[in-house]
Formats: C-alpha cells, sequence, structure tokens
C-alpha cells in the first residue's frame, strides 16, 4: 500500500514538473499563478484522468486503429488536459495551438521521464542509507 501510495505521488508530482515546464517553454500555455489552489488542483485532476485514459485509449486503439497505438500517451495527455482546461477551477490556460499541440508533448515527456526518474532516485537515496546503516 505504501509503494502504492509512493507511486502515485511521484506521478503527481511528475505531471506538475510537466505542467511547469510548459508553461516556462510555450507562451500558449499559461499556469495562472494567482488561483494556485486551481493548479494544484488540476495537477490532481490531469494526473487522475491520465491514470484512467491511457489504458482506455490504448484499448480502443487496438480496437479501432493499430496504428495509433505509438501515441498513445500523447493523446491521452492531450485529451487529459482538455478536460482540465474546460473545468471551471482556474489554474490553467491554454491559448492557441502551438500551446495544445507542444504542450501534450511537453507535458508527456515529462511525466514520462519522471515517472522512470523519480523513482530511481528516492530509492538509489534509500538503498545507500540502508547500506550504511549495515555497515
Amino acid at each position: 500500500m505504501i509503494t502504492f501510495l509512493f507511486r502515485g505521488l511521484l506521478y503527481v508530482v511528475s505531471a506538475g514538473l510537466g505542467l511547469i515546464a510548459a508553461d516556462l517553454l510555450l507562451d500558449g500555455f499559461e499556469i495562472e499563478w494567482d488561483k494556485w489552489w486551481g493548479f494544484v488542483i488540476c495537477i490532481l485532476i490531469f494526473a487522475i484522468l491520465q491514470s484512467v485514459l491511457a489504458p482506455w485509449v490504448g484499448k480502443m486503439a487496438t480496437r479501432y486503429a493499430p496504428v495509433l497505438m505509438g501515441g498513445i500517451g500523447i493523446f491521452s495527455t492531450l485529451i487529459s488536459l482538455i478536460i482540465v482546461v474546460l473545468l471551471p477551477i482556474g489554474g490553467l490556460r491554454i491559448t492557441d495551438l502551438t500551446g495544445w499541440l507542444l504542450g501534450s508533448v511537453i507535458v508527456w515527456l515529462i511525466t514520462a521521464l519522471g515517472s522512470v526518474l523519480l523513482p530511481l532516485i528516492f530509492l538509489r537515496k534509500k538503498v545507500e542509507s540502508a547500506k550504511g546503516a549495515r555497515r
């Protein structure tokens, strides 16, 4: 159970990092920092939607368009961003086509890298501290 919560927390952190990276790199992708609570809710909803939509989109692509299997992560990221931006909670605005398309790619890439690298960083520290305690 602790491992599940830890992985969930790391996924939320990586989703937040992806959204912040897109905000920093693109003009049409804007985090509304004055509505920080809305942004926090956006991160949580985005992470949940991404977790739910990725398998569903994968199943739909397998059934109806197997050629699209490689782009499932980016497509589910785009769907999640559309839903989060349409919610009336504030915190995130995407104003142009570049923001939508490149924002989806950036968020997907940073989230994917974060999902792989963050556990390695935290687990390496835990393994090193366990090794140090044995000596």
